[in-house]
């Protein structure tokens, strides 16, 4: 291929009283794509780093729609010309022709998407009310490359004369360009204007004139419903928090598996390109015009191909091994998702767990793990193998056909592709009202489950049901919608495939029976071209259905990043050392305290606790007692003052050695579903069970536990509610006794047992705290405590009877 037509020069800017066509169009396309990437990449720059998302319409969304379609327009405009120019204007192409296509396409896409970024973002500095440099410098570059053909007039090798029909068509053509980029140009400076929040000069003078207030302006702001979300929102930070898990950091074995699933990948990309050109040999040997030929061997290697290839959904050997490679895989990071959600909601702070919905939460951890898990396998498998394909498909009709049915299959692709992100980023706000729908629907279920006796205290079963049935309407609801909607992709995907079809396989049967230019084919290769379509367009037909899971996923995923998101309140500090309790001695300095701003608790509470002494803080409901154990307990930080144990400050100490040292009988006792033995244990997890039992028979429930059928291994139900109040508050009483903390806190611990039992468990307390420390001699001397005090005083006062003896 010539660069320039009818073998030329492209160096003189002058030829034939006018401009150069082959430097023209080279030069002009090469100024206007640098013009428009150069300032457009800046812009793009300056805008990721200072602007912000806005949520109002441009005040002109009219002239917005008219700018995307008149872009197209002129992309499509530069596709045709070239097509036109081969096969109908001038019998072929020239380099210098490709090439001012391709730029002008790649610049106009580029335009595009500024056009995108100017309509959903703005800059906190003034705007204006046109468009930003790139693009009204891009169109007037565009609109000065037209006006320069005026000045090759009088040239043979321009349009002007109009003696020819390519004259005609070329003199349409730069009607077309001229006037669309007018038009461009004219919208850019009157037509845009940006969002009405965004307008600051003129806008600002009028509320000051009016008397609006930017208060005013910023609750309007506030009323108003969010945007919905992409769902690629934020992709880079969801996939710096997946990434990390699903690759097999801690498995050499996991991480040559993940290589050899990648090698399989690239191993089926190769034999779906070898499929069809067999298949296109052995119908080129059974056609054949002189002599027909048995190729037996080409039909064996083509059986092995397929075999290889497999067809439907089980796939073939390839992807059979793949799959069984990657259940360890996705095993693996399945369990390290899991457990890192479940580490950081341990993490998170008493607010955050007194105010979440138990059943929303576990839907979202449950829901998230599998997206993740669909993401990956759907994303590496089918979408990347399928985009690979299509790449291949284009490559190999460019170079081994003509370059028109690689344009057919790139034409088709892209349509499909950005209908596909379009018709499925609407669909997305019906799959999150869905998600919506859905958690509050199974919250709703288990709160009515976790409170099953006080629905049947008031009679309220049929008031439940039909609360949950109103859930699952309004969740059903959501999902027709949302079913509609791929219904009608569906039959959209469906009319582009079977366009490509019609151009592609017309195409094909001419160039089988007249040619095109210098391309003849045979019937094998119409046989190779249909089944490459039919190959191609197989997976393609389902990339709507792998990018709506996709996109599914990442929805689904959201919640669960929201919750990897949210910061524990209570965090260690910087260099926070273990607490060591000597005594025991508790100090709480001008405390105050509010869960919220406008309601404060505590007020400046200062009170010591002595060590072995027993204090007890008395005042009706509400008024802090409980709170005062969560503080100390630091399930919460003090608004100011401080709390101190031994002299240290529980801020400054490490949360697990503090709470190893306190136990706590709270009021409201919850015991897990399991056995008594096991919520005893809990104290102690390492304890005996002749331990086990003896903190029980301390908090008298040893000979009620013996009554039981399974004794120790009677199960306690939901939150222990098999158990009488009294008994639960005796098994946390023995759970705390087995812990032997340093400090003990009881929260009305006694409140549900009679005065008998009573007395018997502040016996077997008071027994429990005059052990203050247990061990040998030497072991009591290394703790440095109560003990080794003592046995100072006690050398000292043995030194000082020697002293007076002496004297004496």
């Amino acid at each position: 291929m010539l660069f320039c037509r009818n073998g030329t020069e492209w160096a003189p800017a002058w030829q034939n009283n006018g401009i150069n066509r082959c430097f023209f169009d080279s030069v002009s396309s090469s100024a206007m794509f640098l013009t428009i990437f150069g300032f457009g990449t800046a812009q793009c720059i300056i805008f990721s780093q200072h602007g912000s998302r806005t949520h109002r319409a441009p005040a002109r969304p009219w002239a917005v729609l008219a700018q995307t379609l008149l872009t197209v327009l002129l992309i499509l405009e530069c596709v045709v010309h070239m097509i036109v120019q081969d096969l109908y204007l001038y019998g072929g192409l020239c380099g210098s022709e490709v090439l001012t296509m391709f730029l002008l396409t790649f610049a106009y896409l580029f335009s595009l998407l500024l056009l995108r970024q100017e309509r959903n973002s703005t800059l906190p500095s003034l705007p204006t009310r046109h468009h930003g440099i790139a693009l009204l410098g891009f169109w007037s570059l565009g609109l000065v490359r037209e006006n320069l053909a005026f000045v090759s007039w009088n040239s043979t090798a321009w349009w002007w004369h109009l003696e020819s029909t390519p004259h005609w068509v070329e003199f349409g053509l730069w009607l077309l360009r001229y006037a669309a980029l007018f038009t461009l140009l004219l919208l850019g400076f009157v037509g845009k204007g940006l969002p009405a929040e965004r307008r600051a000069g003129s806008r600002q003078l009028y509320d000051v004139l009016n008397g609006h207030s930017e208060e005013e302006e910023q609750g309007t702001r506030a009323k108003r419903p969010p945007k919905e979300r992409s769902t690629w929102a934020n992709i880079g930070q969801k996939l710096k928090i997946m990434l990390p898990i699903v690759w097999p950091s801690g498995s050499r074995t996991l991480q040559f598996a993940v290589v050899v699933c990648i090698v399989l990948l690239a191993g089926g990309r190769v034999v779906n390109v070898f499929v069809p050109i067999y298949s296109r040999d052995i119908v080129n040997s059974l056609t054949g015009s002189s002599t027909l030929q048995f190729r037996w061997d080409l039909i064996l290697i083509y059986c092995s191909l397929l075999y290889l290839k497999g067809a439907g959904v089980a796939g073939g050997l390839l992807t059979q091994l793949r799959a069984q490679l990657w259940i360890n895989v996705q095993l693996y990071s399945s369990k390290r998702m899991e457990v890192k959600v479940f580490t950081h909601l341990h993490s998170l702070s008493l607010r955050w767990h007194l105010q979440r919905k138990t059943g929303e939460v576990l839907r979202v951890v449950d829901r998230g793990t599998e997206s993740m898990n669909t993401l990956l396998s759907q994303a590496l498998f089918q979408i990347l193998p399928t985009i690979i394909d299509c790449i291949i498909a284009i490559v190999y009709f460019v170079t081994a056909f003509n370059y028109l049915f690689g344009l057919i299959v790139f034409t088709c692709v892209a349509i499909y592709v950005v209908l596909t992100l379009i018709m499925m980023e609407w669909r997305t706000k019906y799959r999150r009202e869905m998600n919506r729908m859905d958690n509050e629907a199974n919250a709703q279920a288990v709160d009515s489950l976790l409170n099953f006796e006080t629905v049947k205290y008031y009679g309220a079963t049929e008031y439940e049901i039909q609360r949950y049935q109103d859930a699952i309407t309004k969740y059903q609801a959501a999902s027709w919608k949302s079913q509609t909607f791929i219904i009608l992709w569906q039959g959209t995907q469906n009319t582009v495939m079977t366009l490509g079809y019609i151009a592609g396989l017309l195409l094909c049967a001419w160039a089988v029976v007249h040619g095109i230019g210098e391309t003849h084919l045979t019937v094998g290769d119409y046989v190779l071209f249909g089944t490459y379509l039919g190959q191609l367009f197989g997976p393609l037909n389902s990339l709507g259905g792998y990018y709506r899971t996709i996109q599914k996923s990442f929805i689904d995923m959201e919640n669960m990043f929201e919750l990897l998101d949210k910061d524990p309140e209570v965090k260690d500090a910087p260099g926070a050392t273990d607490l060591v309790v000597r005594q025991g001695r508790i100090d709480f300095n001008n405390v105050c305290f509010s869960y919220e701003p406008s309601r404060p608790i505590l007020k400046n509470i200062t009170f010591t606790v002595m060590p072995g002494e027993t204090f007890a803080l008395v005042g009706h409901t509400g008024c802090g007692k409980s709170t005062i154990i969560r503080l100390l307990f630091r399930f919460y930080d003090v608004c100011s003052g401080k709390i101190q144990i031994d002299g240290q400050n529980i801020a400054m100490v490490t949360q697990n050695s503090l709470r190893s040292s306190i136990g706590v009988v709270p009021q409201d006792t919850v015991l897990f579903n399991r056995d008594i033995r096991y919520n005893i244990r809990y104290g102690r997890v390492n304890a005996t069970d002749a331990e086990t039992e003896e903190a029980a028979a301390a908090a008298e429930i040893h000979n009620r536990i013996r009554t039981f059928p399974n004794q120790y291994n009677t199960v306690v139900g939901e939150r222990g509610l098999k158990l009488s109040g009294g008994e639960k508050q005796r098994v946390a009483i023995a759970r705390t006794l087995l812990k032997a903390p340093a400090i003990v806190l009881l929260d009305e611990a006694t409140s549900a047992l009679d005065t008998k039992t009573e007395r018997n468990i502040q016996a077997s307390l008071s027994r429990v705290w005059e052990i203050i420390e247990q061990g040998t001699h030497e072991e009591l001397l290394a703790l440095d405590g109560h003990y080794t005090s003592m046995w100072q005083q006690q050398l000292s006062g043995a030194d000082n009877t020697d002293s007076e003896t002496d004297n004496s």
